[in-house]
Parts: C-alpha cells; sequence; structure tokens
C-alpha cells in the first residue's frame, strides 16, 4: 500500500502535487478538465492587498522549451479574492495555497494582514517583485531585503509561510539560507529566469515590458540544480518548480531533496498535467515497491 502523503510546516497534504502561481488562476478554469478534489494543494495566482492592472500588451511569447511572460501580476486584489475565490476553492478537498506579492515591505504586510483571518492554509511569498523604494531591484537578490521583506511578513502572518525564491542571482543557497534565518517556514524553488524575446522584422522586443520572466521545459534542469544544492543547505521543506511536465520529472525533483512539487507552464498545453502527474506518481511507487515519499527524498 503506498502512501503519497507529506507534510510542510504541520499541514498534511494528500499527494505531492500543487499548481505554480499563475497557472491555475484560482481553480476555475481548470475545474472542467480536472478533478481539483485530486490535487494536493492549489496555489493560486498572486494576490496584492489592492487591484493590479498588470502590464501592458503583448505581454506572452513563446520561446524555444517554454514561454516568457510579463503579465505583472495583474489580479483583483485580495477583498475579491476573500469573498468571491476562497468560497469556490473550499468546496474542493483540497489544500490553498496563496501567492501574495507587493511593490514594497508595507504592501506586503497589509496583504499579509488582510489575509490573516481567511480561511486560507499557507502563504507564499513571491519576493520577485519590483522593490520600487529600491530602483526596481527584485526583493528576492539581496540577502539583507530578503531577511527584511521575510521577517516583516512573517510577523503579520496567522499561516505558516513559504518563501518563494529568484533564480536570478549568483548563489541560490545564501539567499535561501537568509529566508529560513527571517522565519520562513518552507521555500519554493525556482521562480521564472529573466528572459527576452526580439522580433528581427519589427527591430523591437516582442513583449511590451521588453524583458519577462521565462518558464517551462527548458528551465527544468536549472531549477532541478538549484533544489538540489539547496536541500543541502537549508533545513525547511522545499516544493520544487520549474519545467515540471509529468510524473518522472517530478520524481526527479523529489529525489533532489523537494518534499512537494508545482506544475505550471505544462498546465497551458495539457490541462490535465497535474492529475496525470499524480497518477504517475502513484504508478511509480507501485511499480518500484515504494511505501512511502521519504523513501526516495533527497536520495540523490
Amino acid at each position: 500500500m503506498i502512501d503519497t502523503r507529506v507534510s510542510i510546516a504541520g499541514i498534511e497534504f494528500k499527494n505531492p502535487v500543487t499548481t505554480a502561481s499563475g497557472t491555475f488562476g484560482s481553480g476555475r478554469e481548470f475545474g472542467e478538465f480536472v478533478d481539483l478534489n485530486r490535487l494536493g494543494a492549489i496555489t493560486v495566482k498572486g494576490v496584492a492587498d489592492k487591484p493590479w492592472q498588470g502590464n501592458d500588451s503583448p505581454r506572452i511569447a513563446e520561446v524555444y522549451g517554454g514561454m516568457l511572460n510579463s503579465v505583472g501580476l495583474q489580479n483583483p486584489g485580495a477583498d475579491y479574492f476573500i469573498k468571491e475565490d476562497i468560497p469556490f476553492l473550499r468546496q474542493f478537498d483540497t489544500k490553498i495555497i496563496v501567492n501574495i506579492c507587493g511593490h514594497t515591505i508595507d504592501e506586503y504586510v497589509r496583504v499579509t494582514e488582510k489575509l490573516r483571518s481567511a480561511d486560507i492554509d499557507l502563504l507564499e511569498l513571491n519576493i520577485s517583485c519590483p522593490n520600487v523604494k529600491e530602483g526596481g531591484m527584485a526583493f528576492g537578490t539581496d540577502c539583507k531585503m530578503i531577511e527584511k521583506v521575510v521577517g516583516a511578513v512573517k510577523k503579520a502572518a496567522a499561516q505558516p509561510l513559504i518563501v518563494k525564491m529568484s533564480p536570478n542571482v549568483t548563489d541560490i543557497t545564501e539567499t535561501s539560507k537568509a529566508a529560513e534565518a527571517a522565519g520562513a517556514d518552507a521555500l519554493s524553488m525556482i521562480n521564472t529566469l529573466t528572459g527576452m524575446k526580439i522580433d528581427i522584422y519589427r527591430r523591437k522586443p516582442v513583449l511590451a515590458n521588453k524583458i519577462g520572466g521565462m518558464s517551462g521545459p527548458a528551465i527544468k534542469p536549472v531549477a532541478l540544480r538549484m533544489v538540489w544544492q539547496t536541500a543541502k543547505a537549508v533545513n525547511i521543506p522545499i516544493i520544487g518548480m520549474g519545467g515540471i511536465s509529468d510524473a518522472e520529472d517530478a520524481i526527479e525533483f523529489i529525489m533532489a531533496g523537494a518534499t512537494m512539487v508545482s506544475v505550471g507552464t505544462a498546465n497551458f498545453s495539457n490541462p490535465t498535467a497535474t492529475t496525470d502527474t499524480i497518477s504517475g506518481i502513484e504508478k511509480f511507487m507501485e511499480d518500484q515497491s515504494i511505501k512511502n515519499l521519504a523513501e526516495i527524498r533527497g536520495i540523490i
């Protein structure tokens, strides 16, 4: 008998598969394709303290091995999310992880405070947002800034805090250790790599924002390496993500040290990617006589 259950910060998940923020909305879009009850958790699109308009179009571009996006975390804000999306999600037997975003530490704290009494399970702090008070540099690329924002959000939060790490750094273990030291209960990694695409006929970038976040299968080797490195450097659980398309990808991340995995860009090309991955993990465990995922976690 296999046991796919995993635990993060005292929260138990029926299986290790969730969705990557920004690729699954609030679950409504995928409800007709997959049984949301099957998912270990749903990680929703970024939520801010107030509605965000997002960036100008075009803001999506297909590239070899994945896609670029500069959506800019467009969202209707925390009040709408609490009123409309949480009641919808609570119809299903799955955990709710809320990705939060902000341009300043005060904005991060305000959305965290709005969610304190909300019926959700965990928060995921997106520290790849541009810090408007520091010239637009992402919070997640500087250890001191990571400690400040994680510490402030942790102090305001009622739920366990996952910190979503930016890969656009020299040493992912240093920034991860900074997040852990500031109170992170878990890490999710990696967020998108920064990329660009140029239309040579129009002689200008394809994206209105010029650059965007790259995701998809092409970034998987980078993500896998970063999870493997970080799992050896911190003592908190990791949710691995970055190019996961199927069960084999997911199992690689678990063997590298991840406790859970997130399926993101694959949802756009295969709406059942999440449940396919869950079924594939179960079959692998049965075929390999693995009773519990702890048997293979971090064995590399």
